[in-house]
């Protein structure tokens, strides 16, 4: 058996699996699924392994992989996918139609399905908003073996109970049960635990005319806070943020940042044209921010946003290098708060993680959302340290009336987490859900809940 089975992103150690099934259609699965349920065999999903929770990594029972399901078919308005497309595919094939998929979650080799399964978001959810909001359709398997079509507005035929929300604008973080929801809303952000995703119907938007992208330098962190929180009523496509020692990283492939840069604010926006007026507003706003201006680059060209992309994207890849060069450990969150939080929280990281890792963390990500990851490289010798510090940041999350899960979901590294932000009664009313779905527990078992 393939390893490659046995883990994903997460580095979870320890998966193991007595089979793996490789099915092409929703009937086999249907028969996998009956075949399991009937000897309390449990099954874990297997997706692009790109996910950083481990909810794909198996202990014991089956591994299913939904790498054959493989259909991208796009018209007008929308695309039919199967769970195994990735999205760098989806995204490739909506462009040559001339038109673009809105999510964009940081990692294009993830698959559709995973990225249904746990709500993926990303750098254009600040506009757009997460995965979920975009899925029409859904075809899924539950684990005795029914296949359910399913579009969006079919209420559920159940009352699945309610759980308080937090007022953060991304929340992943276990089964989001409310009153009139519907069955789209229920498996997606289930992480596999209620049902297999076998294909989606997503909608997508004419691509625009042109893009305004942008990476504006800061002389401080408090320079780039405040332009943030200017600059969330023009309505951007992407609000992202890079601190100091992120910046720092970035140097060893980027020499041209700015010296006197320690913080960096991305932006994209969507133009009807050359002349739309929004391209001289953002000029406007960017001089008056206090920005290091002239030193900041702009880019309306696919070339050049490529350019930006790939800076973006080379942080997350600086990180994990720096981490295996140190022989360090990765440790990192995936917290929100509330946007009137938002500066109050990131001041509490930095002050917490100077006093404990100074030189040792980054923080980036998705500002506008008021939610940045924090990465920690902690001693390998000494990881409670370090998971002491990331489950403080959690209750201080959850205290501002944030979440634990803003985008990544809670997989089985993260589960302890649940308990931090609902009460033993909300969790409950998630178990009697499985429980109704899956009264055997087979589907993604350790995955959100333990036991």
């Amino acid at each position: 058996m393939s390893t490659a089975y046995l883990e994903d992103a997460s580095g979870l150690p320890g998966g193991h699996a007595d089979r793996v099934f490789v099915p092409e259609t929703a009937e086999e699965i249907a028969g996998i699924l009956r075949e399991a349920s009937a000897g309390g065999t449990p099954v874990t999903i297997a997706g692009a392994g790109t996910g950083v929770t481990g909810a794909r990594v198996p202990f014991g029972g089956w591994v299913l992989s939904l790498e054959k399901f493989t259909r991208l078919e796009v018209e007008p308005g929308r695309a039919t996918v199967g769970a195994g497309v990735l999205l760098r595919d989806l995204h490739a094939a909506a462009a040559r139609a001339g038109q673009f998929y809105p999510p964009d979650p940081t990692e294009t080799g993830a698959s559709i399905g995973g990225n249904i399964a746990c709500n993926a978001s990303g750098s254009r959810s600040f506009r757009y908003g997460p995965t979920g909001r975009w899925v029409e359709r859904l075809r899924v398997v539950l684990a005795d073996g029914r296949i359910l079509d399913l579009g969006r507005g079919e209420p559920l035929d159940f009352d699945p109970g309610t759980i308080p929300l937090p007022g953060v604008t991304k929340n992943t973080a276990g089964y989001l049960l409310r009153p009139g929801m519907d069955w789209l809303d229920l498996f997606i952000g289930s992480e596999g635990t209620l049902g297999v995703i076998a294909e989606a119907t997503v909608r997508l938007l004419p691509a625009p005319e042109s893009v305004l992208g942008g990476v504006v330098f800061f002389r401080s962190d408090d320079d780039a806070v405040d332009a943030v929180e200017a600059w969330r009523d023009a309505r951007p496509r992407m609000l992202e943020y890079v601190d100091a020692p992120s910046l720092d990283l970035l140097r060893q492939r980027h020499p041209d940042i700015p010296a006197e840069a320690r913080a960096a604010v991305l932006i994209e926006q969507e133009l009807s044209g050359e002349d739309d007026p929004a391209l001289d507003e953002w000029i406007e706003r960017i001089e008056g921010s206090g920005a290091l201006a002239e030193a900041s680059w702009f880019a309306t060209t696919a070339a050049d946003r490529e350019r930006f992309r790939k800076f973006r994207h080379n942080l997350p890849e600086l990180v994990n290098d720096t981490v295996r060069r140190a022989g360090a450990m990765k440790m990192n969150t995936d917290y929100a708060v509330p946007l009137e939080r938002n500066r109050e929280m990131l001041a509490y990281y930095r002050q917490r993680l100077e006093a404990e890792f100074p030189g040792r963390y980054v923080i980036f990500g998705h500002i506008g959302d008021a939610h940045v990851h924090v990465n920690l490289f902690s001693d390998p010798a000494d990881p409670q340290r370090a998971t002491s510090l990331l489950l403080e940041f959690a209750r201080k999350a959850v205290e501002f009336g944030g979440t634990v899960s803003a985008e990544h979901g809670l997989g089985k590294r993260k589960r302890h987490l649940l308990e931090l932000q609902y009460a033993p009664e909300h969790i409950a009313a998630m178990r009697a859900v499985k429980r109704r779905l899956d009264p055997g527990n087979i589907l993604g078992r350790g995955t959100l809940f333990n036991g």
